[in-house]
Order: structure tokens, then C-alpha cells, then sequence
């Protein structure tokens, strides 16, 4: 892929992942305000279980495609990177018939002893589609992204989007009212709608593009396992920990509340406040998606300093847009969380849930670097680590007299800080590619504080002059968007600024 290339792939990215998230996130607010925090706090309790089978038969298996489609296409050999869609989907038959025999088997003691919660069993049964669909659809489309069509397979992403906002909601708009454990089915129910059409297109789009290649041998079984093994096990063991710091959330907050008063809670904070705050890390899919098969290209042509520039600018766009943001959240997000999920406690553990959100995208990015360069390991082992830490933090916070959601919103600013270092210490020492990510993080994280801080002080003043509700909170965004800009501009952060991140040396 050229410079211009990656680049126009890149805005052509962006600009669909805006508007992916953004319907998104409308999505999320209907559905919040539709079915309520207890049924949300029931499908938090569900989707870490969805990752979980995810990671065992695809999240491997797409990182394997996209890494070798890259490669081989880098190489000439675009024959065989085809055949890797192949190869890859007969491996995900044979691990996809065994998990769904242990889910249709044991679906009752795992909704009761492992979620803790009976009433997740439906939606357990109907994840199972669910999971095979989307799996064929994610290994054909990191195919598109590692060969470097990206725009086709975006487009079918953002009309699943539509699809299911449209399919959810709807479903819900005409069996309501239903108990919480049908409603989380209906939900379910309305995702396998979206995902049939995303598959079905994908899989005909794949064979517009390649036509008949059967006869044409692809890459060894043991070369894609190789590549996907140590993504689906990290994945795995990630999403285990996940699933179980979902479940233990909301035992361990029922020492003060009854038990869906407790599930509520964590709805508000996991499928409210959290996504809320990760609204404006909607370009890191994008980044990621054009950023990796260029480092692994790179890398595989032995051409470490064009690496180095690509990972700098990355590191950089992250750096400066992603903190003033987390800043300005903290300012008005009790205000912004009233006025879109109608509650009050949205607001709340904002700025250890912001540190959490911030340090996630850099390591996104940092992983991402890992992956392409073929360090799989080194990025597995890093994200367990990180997990465990976090299982632990939540375990040793919340356990102590007090502790409540603040310790879990403390175990994920602690895991997000150490994610950052390790990865960073690993791109360094392992890929020998200088980060400086200090430098490139120090400057803006000073004008996010001075926005911020300016922000929330703005917003009490507008108050108390008596503007309140969407007036008060856009005045307040883009006045402190244009202070981060100022402060920008006195520390000496210009244009230049990006492009020294590593422009230099990359097309010389």
C-alpha cells in the first residue's frame, strides 16, 4: 500500500468509524433508556461470555488472515493469501462444533454458578448463532484489511450498525414488556439479525474478488495456528477474567443491595458510564486496521525505520486527541450522562474510569505494533498480566469495607497504567523501535488538564447564571476544546509536531 494510499484509507476509515460509533452510542442510549439498567446490567453479565467464545474460534483466526494476507501479498504470493480465508475458516469449524456442544450442554450451570444469575440462560443459547455468523464475517474482512481494501468491507460494517439498531430496537418495541431474562434474548435475537446480513455480504463480496481459487494451495494449518494461537489464548484467558470480573462485580455489591439492585449498579457504570467515555476512542479500529499490515509489511522487508515513523505518528494522534477528550468528559459528564441516560450516577468515578479509557487506547495502539511485528506472544503475555492485575486490584479493593464500584473503576486505571508500560517497554526492547512516548504524551496531557480544569469551572459559573442542560454542555465542550488548542499552540505543539513523530525517515 503507498503513502497516499494509507492515508486516504485511513481518513476513509476515520470518517466511517465516526459515524459508525456515533450511531453506536445512539444505539446504546436508546437501548439503555428502552429496557432500563437492570436488563443492561444483565447483557453486561452476557456479552463478556459472547468475547469469550469469540476469542476461542475467531479472535485468533482473524489476527492469523489479516498478519498473512499482508505478508504474502507484500511478497507476491497473492494467491495464497487467499487461500488463507479457507484455511481459516475450516479451522474455525472444528473449534466452533465442540464450544457449542459444552454451551447447549452446560448452559444452565454456567448462567447460575459462573454469571450468577439464572436469568442470562436464554440469551446463553442464543449467543451461539450469533458467534458462528459473526465469526465467518470477521475472518473474510481482515482478509479486505490485511490486502488493503478496506472501504467495501467498512461499508457492510457500518450498515450492520444500522441493521441493528433497527433489529434491537424494534424486536423490543414490539414484545415489550417482557421479564429481564426474555428481554436480554430479545437483544440477542436482534444482533443475529444484523449479523446474517454482514456475513452473507461479506462471504459474496470474497468470492466476487477472488473467484474460483481452490485448486491453488494456501498456507499450512501450522502456520496460521502459529500466528493465532497465542492471540486466541491471551483472548481467551482476557476475556475468562473479564467474564469473571463481571460476574464477581455485582456478588460483591450485594453485601449492601439486594441483588438486582446490584446488577443495576454495574449496568450503570459498564454499559452507561464506560461507553459514554469510549465515545471518542472511535478512530482507534481504523488506526489499528491501517497501522498493523504496514508495520508487518515493514517489518517483513526488514525496514525498521519507516516502522519507527508509523508507530510514532500513531502515538501520536492517540496522545493528542484522546486526553483533552478524557479531561472534557470528566468536566460535564454528570451533566452529559443526566441528559443522555436520564440518571444522575453516570457521573460518578469518572476521572479513575477516564485514566482507564486514556491508558486503554495507547495500549490499543501499542498492541497493535506488537501484533504486526510478529511479537503475538509478547502482546498476549503483556494483556494477561494486565488482567490478572485487575482481577486482583477489583477482588483486593472491593473486598475491603467501602470499596464498592470504586474499586472496580480503581482495578481498571490500575491494569490501563500497567498495560502502557509494559507494552511500551516491549515495543522498545523486543522490536527495537524508540517510542519516546513520554515526550509525545507529556505536552498535551498539560493543555487536557488546563481544559479541563477550565471546563468544569465554566460550567459551574454557567449554572449559576442559570444556563443548564445541552446549551451549558456545548458551550462548555467548545470552550474548553479551544483552550486545549491554545495551550497547544503556547507549549510550542504545532503541525509540525505530528509530522516529527517519525516523518523523516519514512519515504526518504
Amino acid at each position: 500500500m503507498s503513502r497516499s494510499t494509507a492515508r486516504s484509507s485511513a481518513i476513509f476509515l476515520t470518517a466511517l468509524s465516526v459515524v459508525s460509533q456515533v450511531l453506536g452510542f445512539c444505539y446504546r442510549v436508546g437501548l439503555s433508556r428502552v429496557v432500563g439498567a437492570e436488563v443492561m446490567g444483565l447483557y453486561q453479565l452476557v456479552m463478556p461470555v459472547y468475547s469469550v467464545l469469540m476469542s476461542v474460534v475467531s479472535v485468533g483466526l482473524t489476527a492469523a488472515v489479516a498478519t498473512l494476507s499482508a505478508r504474502y501479498l507484500a511478497l507476491g504470493q497473492d494467491n495464497v493469501a487467499r487461500r488463507t480465508v479457507g484455511v481459516a475458516l475450516g479451522i474455525f469449524v472444528w473449534l466452533m462444533l465442540p464450544v457449542a456442544a459444552v454451551v447447549l450442554v452446560l448452559y444452565d450451570p454456567i448462567s447460575v454458578c459462573l454469571l450468577g444469575d439464572a436469568r442470562t440462560q436464554l440469551a446463553l443459547i442464543l449467543l451461539l448463532p450469533c458467534v458462528a455468523l459473526t465469526a465467518v464475517e470477521n475472518i473474510h474482512k481482515h482478509y479486505f484489511y490485511g490486502i488493503g481494501r478496506v472501504r467495501p468491507p467498512a461499508i457492510i460494517e457500518l450498515t450492520e450498525q444500522v441493521i441493528r439498531a433497527g433489529a434491537v430496537l424494534g424486536l423490543l418495541l414490539v414484545f415489550l414488556p417482557q421479564n429481564p431474562e426474555r428481554t436480554v434474548g430479545v437483544i440477542v435475537l436482534g444482533m443475529i439479525v444484523c449479523e446474517v446480513f454482514s456475513a452473507l455480504a461479506l462471504v459474496v463480496l470474497f468470492g466476487r474478488r477472488t473467484g474460483c481459487t481452490r485448486t491453488e494451495r494456501g498456507p499450512e494449518v501450522r502456520t496460521v495456528i502459529s500466528i493465532a494461537w497465542p492471540v486466541a489464548l491471551t483472548a481467551l484467558l482476557g476475556n475468562v477474567m473479564g467474564a469473571a470480573n463481571a460476574a464477581v462485580v455485582p456478588r460483591m455489591l450485594i453485601g449492601g443491595m439486594t441483588r438486582e439492585q446490584a446488577v443495576s449498579a454495574f449496568g450503570v457504570v459498564s454499559g452507561m458510564t464506560l461507553p459514554m467515555l469510549s465515545v471518542p476512542t472511535l478512530f482507534l479500529g481504523a488506526l489499528n486496521l491501517v497501522m498493523m499490515p504496514r508495520v508487518a509489511r515493514y517489518c517483513a522487508l526488514g525496514q525498521r525505520e519507516r516502522t519507527k515513523g508509523v508507530v510514532g505518528r500513531a502515538l501520536t494522534v492517540v496522545c493528542v486527541t484522546i486526553q483533552p477528550c478524557m479531561a472534557l468528559l470528566c468536566a460535564v459528564g454528570p451533566e452529559l450522562g443526566r441528559l443522555l441516560f436520564g440518571r444522575e450516577d453516570v457521573g460518578r468515578y469518572l476521572p479513575l474510569l477516564a485514566a482507564a479509557v486514556a491508558c486503554g487506547a495507547v495500549q490499543s495502539v501499542l498492541s497493535g505494533v506488537l501484533n504486526g511485528g510478529g511479537r503475538q506472544g509478547t502482546a498476549a503475555t503483556i494483556a494477561l498480566v494486565c488482567d490478572v492485575v485487575q482481577l486482583g486490584t477489583t477482588l483486593l479493593v472491593m473486598g475491603r469495607p467501602g470499596g464498592g464500584l470504586e474499586g472496580f473503576a480503581a482495578a481498571l486505571a490500575v491494569s490501563g497504567v500497567l498495560g502502557v508500560l509494559l507494552c511500551d517497554w516491549a515495543v522498545r526492547r523486543r522490536m527495537g523501535v524508540q517510542t519516546k512516548l513520554l515526550r509525545l504524551a507529556a505536552l498535551p496531557a498539560l493543555g487536557a488538564v488546563l481544559a479541563g480544569q477550565t471546563a468544569r469551572l465554566l460550567l459551574e459559573r454557567l449554572r449559576s447564571a442559570g444556563m443548564d442542560g445541552w446549551p451549558a454542555v456545548t458551550v462548555t465542550l467548545l470552550f474548553g476544546g479551544a483552550v486545549y488548542v491554545a495551550a497547544l499552540h503556547a507549549l510550542g505543539v504545532r503541525p509540525g509536531f505530528l509530522r516529527r513523530a517519525g516523518k523523516k525517515k519514512i519515504d526518504k
